[in-house]
C-alpha cells in the first residue's frame, strides 16, 4: 500500500497553549486509523487539521497528502491510480501529487482538489435540513456536487439503501431518532465519494444497537469503496472493532501508536475504580407519575404516541434511569417531568416539602414553585460561547455569589463535574469556544449542579466522556446523592453507566413502559427483545421477498431502471407535496 496521509512534527497553538504536539502519523490507502484518547486530548483539532478546509490556531509541522491528479482536469486519486487513464474525457494521466495542508493557502487550488474527496462526520453534530424530508437532504447533497436529472434521484436511492434507511425516505429529517438522523448524515457525507472519511466520535450518544448498526454501515462503506477512515473515540470497544491501527492522544501528544489492543491496554491503565456501596434505604416518593400520554401531530406520520399511558414513582435520594432505544420516548418523559412539554393526558407531581406540585399547570404559584428546586442537563446543551467558564457557572445563571465565594464554589463544582482540582482552576477564565467537546458537556453539568437542585435529570449525561471520566463522574453523582440528599433521572443509552449509577431503571420502548427494576434484570431484557426483532424482521422480508419472487414470471421479477427512477419521481413529489400540506401543524400536540 502507498502512504497516502503523511503527518510530520504538526503542532498546533493557540496563543501559546499547545492543543497538539509534535504530532507523527503515517496513513495508507485504505487503512482506518483509530484515535483513542481522553476529552480534551486533542482528537477533534487533529480531525480538523486533516480536513484542511479551515484555519486553526497557529499551525507548523507538515500535513502531507499524498494522491493522484489528473494533468487535464485536476480529479484526485490515490496515489496507486498514478500513470493511469483519467475517464474525464481529455485524455489526460494521472500524475502524482504532493499537497501540505499545514502551509498551503485555503484558496490554494491544489488543496481545493484534494479537500472535494474528503468527508467528515462532525462530533455531536447532524448537519440535516430540519424541515426536509430525507429523500430531500440527499437531493440537496447531490446537486451540491453537480449531479442532475434522473441520475440524481436513483442515486439518492442507492445512497439511502447503502446506509440502511431508505425506509425513512419520505420522513421529516428532524424526526428522526439520533442513530437514523447520523445514518443520513453518513449517505450525505458519501455523496463526495470520499477518499478520506473522517468520523469524529460519530456514535457517541447513540444506544447500542444504533450504533452496532453504524459501525457496520461504515465498515462496508469502507470494504466496498476501498475508502480510508480516521476515526475518533472515547470508547475502547470502537477502536477495537473498527481500526486496523490505533493512536493514543494523551495532553495533545501521541503517547503510543501501533495494534488496538495494546493502545486499548494503555489507555485503561488510569482507569478508577467506581464505588460499588449504594444506600438501601430512600425517603418517600418525591416524583409521580400516573397514567402520562403525549401525542403530536407528525407531518409524515399522522398522530404519534410518543409516550403511552405510563406510570412509575421515583423516590427521594434515588438515582432513577430511563432507558430504550433513540426515539423510545425517553426525553420527552423527562421534560413533562420538568415541566418543559405539557403532557395530553395523565399527570406529573413533584413534591415540595410536604405539598405536591401538577408539573402541567403553568405559573409561578404552580409548577413554577418546583422548577426553582431542580435542574436539567439537556442532551443538546448549550453554553455562552463568548463567555468564561466562571461567568458560564455564575452570572448566566443569575448565581449571586461574592466573588471568592463563586470561585470556590465553580472549582467544587466542576471536580463533581469530573475535572480534576487543577485542571478546574485552568479553565475557569477560558472561553467556552476554547474547551473540547467533553469539557464543555462537563461545564454544563456543572451549570446544572451550581444551584443545588433537589431533583436532578440528566439527559445522556455520559454521551461525550470517556471511560474515565465516566467513572469518576459517576462516583461525583453517588457523592453528590451521599453528602447532598440529591435526586437523580438519568437518561442514557450507556448501559455500563447505567448498572454502575442507577438504584432502579424504566425501560421504555415504543412509548411504552416494558418493565421497571434493578438495572441487573431489566437491561439484559431490552438487549434480549431487540436483538430477536432483528432477525424476525429480516426472516419475514425474506419470505416476503421469496413469495413475490414466486409469484411473478421470471421476465419480470426486476424492474427496470427507468421504472425505478420514475417511482422514486413520484415519491419525492408526493414527499413535497406532503410537507407544504402539513407544515403549519407539524409538531402541533393533541
Amino acid at each position: 500500500m502507498s502512504a497516502f496521509i503523511e503527518v510530520k512534527n504538526l503542532s498546533v497553538d493557540f496563543d501559546g497553549k499547545f492543543v497538539l504536539k509534535n504530532v507523527n502519523l503515517t496513513v495508507e490507502e485504505g487503512e482506518v486509523i483509530g484515535i483513542l484518547g481522553k476529552s480534551g486530548s486533542g482528537k477533534t483539532i487533529l480531525m480538523h487539521v486533516l480536513r484542511g478546509t479551515e484555519a486553526i490556531g497557529n499551525v507548523t509541522g507538515e500535513v502531507l497528502y499524498h494522491v493522484a491528479r489528473c494533468e487535464c482536469c485536476h480529479h484526485v486519486e490515490f496515489p496507486s491510480k498514478i500513470g493511469k487513464k483519467c475517464n474525464c474525457g481529455c485524455n489526460g494521466k494521472y500524475e502524482p501529487f504532493t499537497i501540505d495542508f499545514a502551509s498551503a493557502g485555503l484558496h490554494d487550488e491544489g488543496r481545493k482538489d484534494v479537500t472535494k474527496r474528503i468527508s467528515i462526520m462532525i462530533q455531536r453534530t447532524f448537519a440535516l435540513y430540519g424541515d426536509d424530508s430525507v429523500l430531500t437532504n440527499i437531493l440537496n447533497a447531490l446537486n451540491e456536487v453537480g449531479y442532475k436529472g434522473t441520475d440524481t434521484v436513483k442515486k439518492a436511492a442507492d445512497l439511502l439503501e447503502e446506509v440502511n434507511v431508505s425506509h425513512r425516505m419520505l420522513h421529516i429529517a428532524r424526526e428522526l431518532s439520533g442513530g437514523e438522523k447520523q445514518r443520513v448524515v453518513l449517505a450525505r457525507q458519501l455523496v463526495k465519494e470520499p477518499l478520506l472519511l473522517l468520523a469524529d466520535e460519530p456514535t457517541g450518544t447513540l444506544d447500542p444497537m444504533n450504533a452496532d448498526l453504524v459501525h457496520k454501515i461504515l465498515m462496508k462503506a469502507v470494504d466496498t469503496r476501498g475508502m480510508t477512515m480516521v476515526i475518533t473515540s472515547h470508547w475502547p470497544e470502537v477502536i477495537l472493532e473498527l481500526a486496523h491501527k490505533a493512536v493514543l492522544l494523551d495532553g495533545g501528544e501521541v503517547v503510543d501508536s501501533g495494534d488496538p489492543k495494546k493502545i486499548v491496554d494503555k489507555f485503561m491503565e488510569d482507569y478508577v475504580e467506581i464505588k460499588t456501596e449504594k444506600p438501601t434505604e430512600f425517603g418517600e416518593p418525591i416524583i409521580k407519575i400516573e397514567n402520562l400520554t403525549k401525542k403530536y401531530v407528525s407531518a409524515d406520520r399522522g398522530v404519534v404516541r410518543a409516550i403511552d399511558d405510563i406510570s412509575f414513582e421515583v423516590y427521594e435520594r434515588e438515582i432513577f434511569g430511563l432507558i430504550g432505544e433513540s426515539g423510545a420516548g425517553k426525553t420527552t418523559t423527562s421534560k413533562i417531568m420538568m415541566g418543559i412539554v405539557p403532557p395530553t393526558s395523565g399527570e406529573v407531581m413533584v413534591r415540595v416539602g410536604e405539598e405536591w406540585v401538577d408539573m402541567a399547570v403553568p405559573g409561578v404559584n404552580n409548577k413554577g414553585r418546583a422548577t426553582k428546586y431542580m435542574g436539567i442537563l439537556y442532551q443538546e446543551y448549550s453554553l455562552y460561547p463568548h463567555s468564561t467558564v466562571i461567568e458560564n457557572l455564575t452570572e448566566s445563571i443569575s448565581l449571586d455569589l461574592p466573588y471568592e465565594l463563586g470561585i470556590r464554589k465553580a472549582i467544587q463544582t466542576l471536580k463533581i463535574a469530573g475535572f480534576s482540582e487543577q485542571n478546574a482552576k485552568d479553565i475557569l477564565n477560558k472561553q467556552t469556544f476554547e474547551l473540547s467537546e467533553g469539557e464543555r458537556h462537563r461545564v454544563a453539568m456543572a451549570q446544572v449542579l451550581m444551584k443545588e437542585p433537589n431533583i436532578v435529570i440528566m439527559d445522556e449525561p455520559t454521551g461525550t466522556m470517556d471511560p474515565l471520566t465516566r467513572a469518576s463522574v459517576t462516583n461525583s453523582i453517588l457523592n453528590a446523592r451521599e453528602k447532598l440528599g440529591e435526586t437523580f433521572v438519568i437518561v442514557s443509552h450507556d448501559m455500563d453507566f447505567v448498572h454502575e449509577v442507577c438504584d432502579r431503571v424504566a425501560y421504555i420502548k415504543n412509548g411504552k413502559l416494558e418493565s421497571i427494576g434493578d438495572p441487573h434484570d431489566i437491561v439484559p431484557k431490552l438487549m434480549e427483545k431487540e436483538k430477536p426483532k432483528k432477525k424476525d424482521d429480516k426472516e419475514k422480508k425474506a419470505a416476503k421477498d421469496e413469495k413475490k419472487t414466486k409469484s411473478k414470471p421470471a421476465s419480470k421479477s426486476k424492474k427496470s431502471d427507468s421504472s425505478k427512477k420514475a417511482e422514486i419521481g413520484k415519491a419525492e413529489e408526493k414527499a413535497a407535496e406532503k410537507e407544504n400540506i402539513d407544515i403549519n401543524t407539524d409538531g402541533g400536540c393533541v
